[in-house]
Parts: C-alpha cells; sequence; structure tokens
C-alpha cells in the first residue's frame, strides 16, 4: 500500500511543545480508535506535540508505565482513574474517548435456541474477556439486573478473539460478552442473538441507566499541573479526531486506519465500525452523571473500589475538552 495520507489538509504544525510518551494496552481496540485517528492524520503535529505511542500489550503493563512515570499519558478506561483515587492517588481523565463501553452480551442459537431472558443463563457458560475485566462486569451488571447472583454463571475467561469465535461457532460456550469485531463476526454469521448491546447511547442506557465512560486519557495530577500547554494539545488532538470520526466513512476509514487493525477481513471491520459510531464520545466532555455510573458498578462489583471514599471530581477534567470543543466546534 502507498503512504497513508490525511483525508483533509493537516493544519500547519505549530511550534514544538515538546514529547510525550503515551501508554496503552491495545492499540487497535475500537475503543482507543480515536488515540490512531489524531495520530494518523497528523493532529498530534499540528498541535506542535510530539507524541510516541507505546503498546504495552500485557495486562497491567501500560497502568504500571504510568504509575512508575515512565509514561506520561495513558490510553485507558476511565474506571481506571476512579480505582486509583480509592486508593489516594490522582490520574483524572483529561478527554473522554468513549462514552460507552461496547461490549455486547449475546446468547448461542445452537444451545440456547430457547432463550427467553437473562434467567435464562443461570449455570451456563459465558466466554469474557478476562476475569475482572469490563466483560465480566457488564454480565454481572445485567444478572443483578434479572436479580441473579454474580456465580449463577460460569466464566469462561478468553483473551484470544479468535478462540472465543471457535469455541462459541462449536458450542462450547452458552453465551459471550465480548467487543467488536467479534459480536459483529458472530452476528453475521447468524449464531448470535444478541441480549445487551452498549455499542449504542439507547442500548447503553438500558443497562446502565445512563452515561458509561469508557476509554479516555489519564495523566498524573502533577503532570496536568505542570505541563498544561502538552495536556491541552493532547486533549485538542483527540477532540479533532473525535470529530472526524463523526463524520467518517468507509473510504475514509480505508485510507486511515493501519491494515493490521484489519485482521485480514476489511468488510468486517468496516461493518463493525458502522455499529461503534454511537459509542465514541462526540466532542470529548465527561457526561454529568457518567462518573457516578461508574462509581457504582465498581462499589457493588469491583473489590478495589472504595466508593464511599471517593471525590469524583479528581477523576476528571472537562476543562481542556470544553477549550477543544469550542475551538473545534464539536
Amino acid at each position: 500500500m502507498g503512504q497513508v495520507r490525511p483525508i483533509a489538509p493537516p493544519a500547519l504544525p505549530r511550534a514544538p511543545i515538546g514529547r510525550v510518551q503515551l501508554a496503552v494496552e491495545k492499540k487497535s481496540a475500537f475503543c482507543y480508535l480515536p488515540l490512531t485517528i489524531a495520530e494518523r492524520l497528523g493532529y498530534f503535529a499540528a498541535e506542535g506535540l510530539d507524541v510516541q505511542v507505546r503498546e504495552l500489550s500485557e495486562p497491567g503493563h501500560a497502568l504500571q508505565a504510568l504509575l512508575s512515570g515512565s509514561v506520561q499519558a495513558l490510553s485507558g478506561p476511565y474506571s481506571l482513574a476512579i480505582r486509583l483515587q480509592a486508593r489516594g492517588q490522582a490520574f483524572p481523565s483529561i478527554v473522554l474517548q468513549g462514552r460507552a463501553p461496547q461490549l455486547v452480551l449475546g446468547v448461542s442459537r445452537k444451545t440456547m435456541g430457547a432463550f427467553r431472558d437473562v434467567r435464562d443463563l443461570r449455570g451456563r457458560k459465558v466466554a469474557v474477556t478476562a476475569m475482572g475485566s469490563a466483560s465480566q462486569r457488564l454480565t454481572q451488571v445485567l444478572l443483578a439486573n434479572a436479580r441473579l447472583d454474580s456465580d449463577a454463571v460460569q466464566y469462561v475467561p478468553m483473551s484470544s478473539p479468535s478462540a472465543a469465535v471457535a469455541a462459541f461457532r462449536s458450542g462450547q460456550i452458552d453465551a459471550i460478552c465480548y467487543t467488536d469485531p467479534v459480536i459483529t463476526q458472530l452476528e453475521q454469521d447468524g449464531g448470535l442473538r444478541v441480549v445487551a448491546d452498549t455499542r449504542t447511547v439507547r442500548g447503553n442506557a438500558e443497562v446502565f441507566g445512563g452515561p458509561m465512560p469508557a476509554g479516555c486519557l489519564s495523566v498524573s495530577a502533577e503532570y496536568l499541573a505542570d505541563n498544561p500547554s502538552e495536556c491541552q494539545a493532547m486533549v485538542n488532538a483527540v477532540v479533532h479526531a473525535l470529530k472526524w470520526l463523526q463524520t467518517a466513512g468507509p473510504s475514509d476509514i480505508n485510507k486511515t486506519v493501519p491494515e493490521s487493525y484489519f485482521s485480514g477481513d476489511r468488510a468486517l471491520y468496516l461493518a463493525a465500525f458502522s455499529r461503534a459510531r454511537e459509542a465514541w464520545a462526540p466532542d470529548g466532555l465527561m457526561p454529568e452523571s457518567g462518573p457516578q455510573n461508574v462509581a457504582r458498578v465498581l462499589e457493588r462489583f469491583d473489590e478495589g473500589a472504595a466508593p464511599k471514599k471517593l471525590d469524583l471530581a479528581l477523576t476528571y477534567t472537562n476543562t481542556l475538552a470544553q477549550k477543544a470543543k469550542a475551538r473545534f466546534r464539536a
């Protein structure tokens, strides 16, 4: 393939501000696509910022890099900011990438053809990305909404998307709570019946009762105070990317997203992208009730968080995103 060109002429680079090391666990994940867009279209450079993205795929390594100071920013779930604040550590979100977790719970038409509601999952095998993951928490929320205990199902951790697809197709698992493109692939196969879908604003509200902030950029409170220009530049670039994503079509994605993200199936990726569009934040702003909703879920299903000790105002700031929103009319 030839060199990727920006969809629209990028702004001229500003005077250099500095370099930022940014960690992410899985860069190709749909929830962090705004980060890739900002990088590929030169939005960071247009802000005078040299952002070095480090993909640390081992679980927890990206967070440890942030905590140790070897990176200045983390592209990760907003829930981490709450967990850290519960431990007395301030690593606020400075811009929101996703307003919904983009997770879907579906059941197998092969093994659960007579499925009526979530209560039918009792005793069944449910694939999740990992124990303690957002996909397990979503399953627990749905079970609780149906007045079932969290251990009413057998959780089967499957970090490999291909293994999850194979297990579902063969009937080794009865249900799956996963992200795209796995879910879209199983939908296209015809073997998946969607039960709960947080790729849409409406579906997310049906599960959680309101917004459930997901992917964001986090930095330490000290870094934010000492490096306001770098932080504003990062936020500007991400909000610019979020605005681009609101109207991007298949041809735009084809030209901009790295070939490796397609995993050999460009059509599947594009189909999944169209389903995920609503889940990205339109302007980078944290929704008013979002932090409380995340804290409530963590309080109930995550032993690592203690919401009663939390000051949620220390887990995010909208100040930088508001400036970026005004600038880009996002």
